[in-house]
């Protein structure tokens, strides 16, 4: 298996508001930038959208490092909070629905393509690609103001 580092965050204008996604794909010395947005979406489902989005441009099955500044993500995979919302039909332990199932349910899919490592980056803090990725869904985010 190809082994691929995903690079990914997403930003809002305010929230619910205009919001972008960034990713970066690297293997090996190749790398490519994704983007989109959208006009009224929130952070939340910015972040899952550059995991997806970046999971989905993988032509075939991979062994990825995902690093995100999104605790929502690491944390709802890497606590198994996601597994815990579907299995009791997308609510949470308190029975309040939970949010984003559609994309919850499109990532498990990706994540069930792939070999998935997750990383937690502090976002704002220097990290190279972690700046390359907001300056991309931020870029996407004025874009569909």
């Amino acid at each position: 298996m190809k082994k691929v580092e995903l690079y990914t965050d997403g930003a809002c204008s305010g929230n619910p508001g205009p919001g972008g996604w960034g990713a970066i794909l690297r293997y090996g010395e190749h790398e490519k930038e994704l983007s989109g947005g959208a006009h009224d979406t929130t952070n939340n489902r910015m972040e899952l959208t550059a995991v997806i989005e970046g999971l989905k441009a993988l032509k075939e099955p991979c062994m990825v490092t995902v690093y995100s500044d999104s605790k929502y993500f690491c944390d709802g995979v890497q606590k198994g909070w996601v597994y815990g919302w579907k299995k009791r039909g997308w609510k949470k332990s308190d029975g309040k629905p939970a949010l984003n199932p559609d994309l919850w349910e499109e990532l498990l899919t990706q994540l069930g393509r792939h070999q998935v490592e997750i990383v937690w980056v502090k976002g704002h803090a220097g990290h190279p690609e972690n700046e390359r990725c907001d300056r991309l869904a931020v870029a996407q985010s004025e874009k569909h103001r």
